[in-house]
């Protein structure tokens, strides 16, 4: 670690960079550090395997047109290649991550934070986008396979976890005909910075990918979990008040698909890890009554 550190140091010479420190928060697979240059400012530099350069920088160029769409996300610097790796150096942002400082706001406070994210994620699914690979129904149907599969060969399983693999395959024609567009690929308040101005702030696009616009509203259940307030604005924010009903019914497809796959994929963190997406599966059937409906209590409630 001491000679990366040295490498990193020697490549930012022009940063006068003091400070180096490891960051080990979050589930990425890219290394972070913070930088800490002569006058105290601060940068985050993120790693990958050089085989990774064409991703890393499709992600870093989706963050410079955030920036510019004025999505307030930690302004891009540089990338370019670090001995075999290939990085993206962005500003640090001084804050509190959204999932951990929403419960102590006021509930108009969480509201408004909800309908800013919602409206920024409309600017980021309004970013031009080249021709999609596949037609989205193609695509999405082909994941709902998978991960029905990954479900069934799962050890663990849900107590009604036939619900959500009903719901699937009732309502998988929905899928027709839908629009694609830039994602961040892992929205939700816990890659969200709030500031001592309490301003929201959008981080962490290493997920990055392309698809239907609705979809990126499948990580919601972690907002409702910490604010059902953020999680109702954050929707109000995105139509602007006027919610489609199909999107109630997109929703809970995409919300059922996520649950199924969310199980196999913690096992390997331990018992821990089973038992939030256990307790979220539960949390998530209280929300629709067991699939009796397709619009969530943590919505109607504050309507």
């Amino acid at each position: 670690m001491g000679a990366k550190i040295l490498n990193i140091k020697n490549h930012f010479t022009h940063l006068g960079i003091v400070s180096i420190e490891k960051l080990n928060k979050g589930w990425s697979g890219d290394e972070k550090f913070i930088l800490t240059d002569d006058k105290g400012k601060r940068y985050l530099l993120r790693l990958v395997d050089i085989k990774k350069k064409e991703r890393k920088i499709k992600e870093y160029e989706l963050i410079e047109r955030c920036d510019s769409a004025g999505v307030p996300v930690q302004k891009p610097l540089e990338h370019g290649a670090l001995d075999d790796k290939y990085y993206i150096l962005v500003e640090w942002i001084d804050g509190a991550e959204a999932s951990e400082l929403l419960p102590a706001l006021t509930s108009q406070q969480q509201y408004d934070l909800g309908v800013e994210a919602g409206e920024y994620l409309r600017r980021i699914h309004a970013l031009p986008n080249g021709q999609p690979e596949s037609q989205w129904e193609e695509k999405f149907n082909r994941k709902i396979d998978s991960k029905i599969r990954m479900y069934e060969q799962c050890a663990y399983k849900y107590d009604k976890g036939h619900l959500f693999i009903e719901y699937i395959e009732n309502h998988r024609h929905l899928l027709d005909d839908r629009e694609q567009v830039p994602h961040h690929g892992d929205y939700h308040c816990g890659n969200m910075i709030i500031d001592d101005e309490l301003d929201l702030h959008i981080i962490d696009f290493n997920r990055h990918d392309v698809g239907e616009l609705w979809e990126e509203f499948n990580r919601i259940v972690w907002c409702a979990g910490r604010s059902s307030r953020f999680a109702a604005g954050r929707v109000d924010g995105y139509f602007d008040g006027h919610v489609p009903d199909d999107f109630w019914k997109l929703l809970l497809l995409y919300i059922s698909t996520n649950t199924l796959s969310s199980l196999p994929w913690g096992v390997p963190f331990g018992e821990k890890q089973i038992e939030v997406f256990m307790n979220q599966a539960k949390e998530i059937l209280s929300w629709y009554d067991d699939m009796n409906t397709v619009v969530p209590s943590w919505y109607r409630e504050n309507k």
